[in-house]
């Protein structure tokens, strides 16, 4: 069946620029760091990339290593591109990350102009595009210059194989100096993508000061903090969970937290608003915020979180409550 995409789905979509930049990204994003890999469902992973579409979602967030296996979401969303997204191209944003292990050897990981440049050619054939929109480095590296590691991503622009480029999990000293070495070669950075979440609040403590002075977008990943900020886990720990398999979440880290969700809640449910369309909200309340990545495993989970822009904003006396909670 052909897919054609709603005719207003630039209606009701808020869409941002990127710090100072032209570039806008809609306010919510979809990151394909899991449900989209090659253990996954496919028709699922593509249900979900047609409803993101239809709801404004221009942007989808990828890197090499999002699977499993590694490699394997870039192919999947390369077929679904092809078979239903072709005509859109023009229409869409798309990113990739390299930083993380993907092969074997002193070449297969980090941050060196080697593997860089190797891996956003494996990361186009995969997905069978001339260019992503944005290239990131995706952590830094502590044995490689970071001059390196920025010149990388400058040849990735004038190669024409990336219009913009990023960095992900960079401190805010490193940050700066990354920025400004791009400045200086002649392609600045559009945007950071760190974690952050109101369980995760590191960026605050100088991050988000830098990007703002750098002129530089914000695109938070990991915003539920693992599914913590969501009604998951409002009556403990069901069977299936992340926190079960031990995935990125522990069951210390679930009942340690569990105070917290249930105040949390309260407090969404009083603004009509489910728990984790108030924690999206928290995060895009702050001007330096550029889009909140998400990730699902539904059409549903998707649908619920773009409602999230339906009520952004917060009183002062909902902040004060939800700082003293999670403070």
């Amino acid at each position: 069946m052909t897919y054609l995409p709603q005719e207003d789905r630039y209606n009701t979509m808020i869409y941002n620029r990127c710090g100072k930049w032209g570039l806008k990204l809609p306010a919510v994003s979809l990151g394909l760091w899991h449900n989209f890999g090659g253990i996954d469902h496919f028709e699922n992973a593509r249900a979900m990339l047609h409803r993101a579409f239809d709801l404004g979602i221009t942007h989808f967030d990828l890197a090499n290593n999002y699977g499993p296996p590694p490699g394997s979401a870039e192919e999947n969303f390369g077929k679904i591109l092809k078979q239903d997204f072709s005509s859109f191209r023009d229409e869409l944003i798309i990113s990739s990350k390299a930083g993380y292990l993907m092969w074997p050897g002193p070449y297969g990981e980090w941050g060196t102009r080697k593997y860089i440049l190797a891996s956003l050619d494996q990361s186009l054939k995969r997905m069978g595009l001339e260019y992503v929109d944005i290239f990131y480095s995706h952590r830094p590296d502590p044995d490689t210059p970071l001059e390196e590691t920025m010149m990388a991503l400058d040849r990735a622009v004038r190669s024409g194989k990336a219009l913009y480029v990023g960095i992900s999990n960079y401190p805010a000293d490193l940050a700066k100096q990354a920025s400004q070495i791009l400045k200086e070669l002649g392609t600045p950075c559009l945007i950071h993508q760190p974690r952050y979440s109101m369980f995760e609040r590191w960026v605050e403590n100088g991050l988000l000061d830098v990007l703002e002075e750098e002129g530089i977008g914000c695109i938070p990943f990991s915003p539920l903090a693992q599914g913590l900020l969501t009604d998951k886990y409002l009556n403990g720990i069901p069977e299936g969970s992340r926190a079960t398999r031990e995935v990125f979440l522990k069951k210390e880290d679930v009942e340690s937290a569990h105070d917290k969700i249930l105040k949390l809640n309260q407090i969404a449910v009083e603004r009509g608003q489910s728990l984790a369309q108030m924690a999206l909200a928290w995060i895009l309340k702050d001007k330096r915020i550029t889009s909140v990545l998400i990730g699902a495993s539904s059409v549903q989970q998707i649908e619920d979180n773009v409602a999230t822009l339906k009520k952004l904003p917060f009183s002062a006396d909902e902040l004060k409550a939800i700082d003293e909670i999670i403070r």
